[in-house]
């Protein structure tokens, strides 16, 4: 450890130097970015907008220094944690409704950097209560070990309950919002009309898919692909069947009002079968602190009495 920190900041004074001495060249983006101001304004970007190259790296001299070593050690270990790739991570956390308020190009990198951040945290915690508290080399590698897989599994774990979370609402609200939709469909109204009035009146995980809905058809998108798009997005297997079917109404006319009755009654008999399983295992689980007390009770009843009749018969 003696050697390790002068070795450590005679590197940064190295790396420091060498910047100093040899400062890097500017990208072809920045020297390209004042040819390219009608092009960002025909997109509807702000004309000073100056969005970062793939591959380069901003923000203050340590971020810059450290930041591409620290994201790739975090892309490591997030391949070994989520077997998925970045689809399917942008994915996840679109669901889980976390590190949304990030530029979508930027929450991928920052889940990775809290994965590492807490793994870190976990080892570090578990090296000192070994050193401090046991005063062995040998429980400070084990408990390192261990608190270096709770950290990196902490924020996986995290996506996953709120993904389960963010579903179990959903079907809880499904049968409301179905039944609104139904009345209102009856009642006249069109599709667009019926979701536009739930979206704005209601709230909660299904009301803020509609809210979505909405705002991609009126951003140009047809009513039908934006509803198979929420489908596709949503964790809820019954709400990714109700936008269908919002869809396939929109597109062939069907009768969506006896549909969506239908689906709202098979919503309330698996939310029933739900419940009931919930409280089979709740039974079940109270049922083990009993049986943990009296099981050892019993066995000394009757036990005691079968060695005395034994052991009286041999004498």
């Amino acid at each position: 450890m003696t050697a390790f920190v002068p070795a450590l900041f005679s590197g940064i004074a190295a790396a420091l130097l060498a910047r100093w001495l040899v400062p890097p060249r500017r990208t072809l983006a920045s020297r390209l970015n004042q040819y390219s101001v009608v092009g960002r304004a025909s997109l509807g970007k702000p004309v000073d907008a100056v969005e970062p190259a793939p591959g380069t790296v901003s923000g203050t001299t340590l971020q810059r220094l450290f930041g591409p070593p620290v994201a790739g050690i975090a892309r490591r270990l997030s391949q070994v944690i989520d077997t998925g790739g970045e689809a399917e991570l942008l994915l996840r956390l679109r669901q889980a409704d976390l590190l949304q308020d990030l530029p979508e190009r930027d929450r991928a990198n920052e889940y990775r950097v809290r994965q590492l951040v807490a793994a870190a945290a976990g080892v570090g915690i578990g090296a000192l209560t070994g050193l401090v508290v046991l005063s062995t080399v040998g429980a400070a590698v084990g408990l390192s070990f261990i608190g270096f897989v709770v950290g990196a599994t902490r924020w996986r774990g995290r996506v996953d309950r709120a993904i389960e979370e963010r579903a179990e609402r959903a079907r809880i609200e499904l049968y409301t919002v179905n039944q609104l939709l139904a009345m209102r469909t009856r009642a006249g109204g069109g599709v667009v009309q019926a979701v536009q009035l739930v979206a704005e009146r209601g709230q909660g995980v299904v009301a803020g898919d509609l809210r979505d809905v909405i705002r991609l058809h009126r951003g140009g998108l047809p009513l039908g692909a934006a509803f198979q798009r929420m489908a596709d997005l949503t964790p809820e297997p019954y709400a990714s069947r109700t936008y269908r079917l919002l869809g396939g109404a929109e597109e062939r006319g069907t009768d969506l009002s006896r549909a969506l009755l239908a689906l709202s009654n098979d919503v309330r008999e698996a939310r029933r079968d739900t419940l009931r399983r919930q409280a089979t295992k709740r039974r079940a689980a109270m049922l083990i602190p009993i049986i943990a007390i009296m099981a050892p009770v019993m066995l000394l009843f009757i036990v005691a009495p079968v060695t005395e009749i034994v052991f009286g018969l041999a004498g």
